[in-house]
C-alpha cells in the first residue's frame, strides 16, 4: 500500500503525535508537506482560557487555512512527488461540533458546505493514532506550546472519543490503525521501521498496528 499511496495523510487527536509522525514520512518518503498550521491561529491560545467565546473564531480560522491547503494541493496532486499531510478536511466539523453552541454549530455548517471543494483530493492511505487521553495530556505538556498551556484531559478525552467515533464510521480511503499507547514510530526508530514495514505490506482496507496486532 505505502509505495503505491501518493497522497498520504496521518491524523489522530491533540498530543498524538500526528504532525511528528508526518514530518517523519515526509522525509523519509522524499514527499512534499502539507502540515496544519496551529502556531499561524491567532484565536487559538484565547479560546484555550475562554472556549465559549473565542470557539466560532479558532474554528473558522482552522477551516479557512484548511481549505487554502487543500487548494495547493489540489494544484500540485499530479505532480510527480508524494504529499503528506497531516490532516483531513472532514474531521474539521468534528470539532466545531465539540466547540460549538447550537446556533454557531448551524452558522459554520453553512460556511462549511459552502467553501468545501466540490471534489476534493482523495488520500490514497490514512494512518490514524490512537492514544488514550491520560497519554495525550502527558505529550502536550512535555512539548510545552503556550497556547497549549490550558488544555485539561477532560477536553482530550472528548477529542479522542470523537477520533474514534469519527474513523470508527471512515470509509473514505484506506485506514491504518495505530495503538500508539504502545509503539512510538515518532521517537523511536524500530518502531518507524516495522510501520513502515507494516505498511508496506497492507492488504487490507483497514488494518490495526500494535505489537498484538
Amino acid at each position: 500500500m505505502l509505495d503505491k499511496a501518493r497522497y498520504i495523510v496521518v491524523e489522530g487527536p491533540i498530543g498524538a503525535g500526528k504532525t511528528s509522525l508526518a514530518r517523519r514520512l515526509a522525509e523519509r518518503l522524499d514527499a512534499q508537506p502539507l502540515f496544519e498550521q496551529p502556531e499561524l491561529n491567532p484565536f487559538l491560545g484565547r479560546f484555550y482560557q475562554d472556549p465559549e467565546r473565542w470557539a466560532m473564531s479558532t474554528q473558522m480560522h482552522f477551516l479557512f487555512q484548511r481549505i487554502d491547503q487543500l487548494a495547493i494541493l489540489a494544484e500540485s496532486i499530479d505532480q510527480p512527488q508524494r504529499v503528506v499531510s497531516d490532516f483531513v478536511l472532514d474531521k474539521d466539523p468534528l470539532f466545531a461540533a465539540l466547540n460549538l453552541a447550537n446556533d454557531e454549530l448551524a452558522l459554520y455548517q453553512r460556511v462549511f458546505d459552502t467553501m468545501k471543494p466540490a471534489s476534493p483530493p482523495k488520500p490514497d492511505l490514512v494512518v490514524y493514532l490512537q492514544a488514550k487521553p491520560e497519554t495525550l495530556i502527558e505529550r502536550v505538556r512535555r512539548r510545552g506550546m503556550d497556547a497549549e498551556r490550558r488544555i485539561t484531559e477532560h477536553y482530550l478525552a472528548r477529542v479522542a472519543e470523537r477520533y474514534a467515533r469519527f474513523f470508527y464510521e471512515y470509509e473514505a480511503a484506506p485506514l491504518f490503525i495505530v495503538d500508539a499507547e504502545v509503539l512510538n514510530p515518532v521517537d523511536q526508530d524500530d518502531d518507524f521501521e516495522l510501520l513502515l514495514e507494516r505498511l508496506r505490506n497492507m492488504r487490507s482496507y483497514r488494518e490495526f498496528f500494535g505489537y498484538a496486532g
